[in-house]
């Protein structure tokens, strides 16, 4: 799923083709995209762009007259930039924002379907949206560690929970907790002060680090190949290959849908996570450790060579 760096950097380049133009027409290839129906969609075609912000991980198009246009990419949605008028691209378009300047297409490249359209009236509409997590780029250490200690969840939960801070998700919280050498694993209110302090720094600098990288990337053009798996990541999307700190193989822990990276040296001080899937299946066969690790995959390969 794009997270806060990805969705900056989309707003900045939707903002420089369509700020004072006109969003003529909104074409919906699925009807299931648009997930409101007051204000009716037709309200927002004929109205000028005023401005392009981020709301947490959604992108809202501000129009005349305090109407927003809002979209969700979830984890396979996607935004394109195309000549005024283009055609929606087969099975993956979703729909289609024609401006006097250019289209923007929605696509998603899964069939669950989960991208959104929304269109809200005013502020109050599209509060109702956010889901009022503390925007770490302008907070204080002391907002930090009162939002991220409020709940006494794991810190890889508490990162990537909206309600708690806004546009963290999966990729970033993963390499986040390796800069600041935290296990993913440790509950938020069993840090020490120097621990909140360190997690807080890590979490502002990954995300402006990444947002300019992101934004030379994209140069003048418009990032057409958003991804959580980016050439110079430490951790995130990188099992079994070096961590670039220490060498050691980044592990992972697989839960539902996401999965968490982590260097065992760097991060948990030896410690091997326990996958919840494979530690049930292997129960005292799981190894702890990454001595214990090694051990299991010499005796491997001496079982072969034998």
């Amino acid at each position: 799923m794009p997270e806060l760096p990805d969705i900056v950097v989309y707003a900045e380049c939707r903002a420089a083709r369509i700020v004072g133009e006109t969003l003529q027409r909104v074409r919906l290839d699925s009807p299931f995209v648009l997930r409101t129906v007051e204000p009716p969609l037709a309200t927002a075609e004929g109205r000028p762009v005023t401005g392009v912000r981020r709301v947490g991980k959604r992108i809202a198009i501000a129009l005349d007259r305090g109407l927003f246009v809002v979209v969700h990419l979830m984890v396979a949605g996607r935004l394109h930039w195309r000549e005024a008028g283009a055609r929606l691209p087969g099975k993956r378009g979703l729909a289609a924002l024609d401006f006097t300047s250019g289209t923007l297409v929605l696509t998603e490249a899964s069939r669950k379907r989960r991208a959104a359209l929304h269109v809200v009236r005013g502020e109050g509409g599209l509060a109702t949206l956010d889901r009022g997590g503390l925007e770490v780029l302008d907070a204080d250490l002391a907002a930090f560690r009162d939002t991220l200690q409020r709940e006494n969840h794991t810190l890889k939960r508490a990162l990537t929970d909206p309600r708690l801070f806004s546009g963290i998700g999966n990729a970033y919280s993963d390499e986040i907790l390796h800069r600041a050498r935290l296990s993913p694993a440790t509950l938020a209110t069993r840090l020490s002060d120097e621990d909140v302090e360190r997690l807080h720094e890590a979490t502002r600098s990954t995300l402006v680090e990444w947002t300019e990288r992101l934004r030379a990337e994209a140069g003048q053009g418009f990032p057409e190949h958003v991804t959580a798996f980016r050439e110079g990541m430490a951790v995130h999307g990188r099992y079994g290959q070096p961590c670039p700190a220490c060498g050691t193989a980044v592990q992972r822990i697989v839960y539902a849908e996401n999965e968490a990276n982590y260097c065992p040296r760097c991060q948990t001080g030896g410690k091997l996570l326990a996958d919840r899937a494979l530690s049930r299946l292997l129960r005292g066969d799981w190894p702890r450790t990454l001595e214990e690790l090694e051990e299991r995959r010499e005796a491997g390969r001496a079982t072969l060579d034998g």
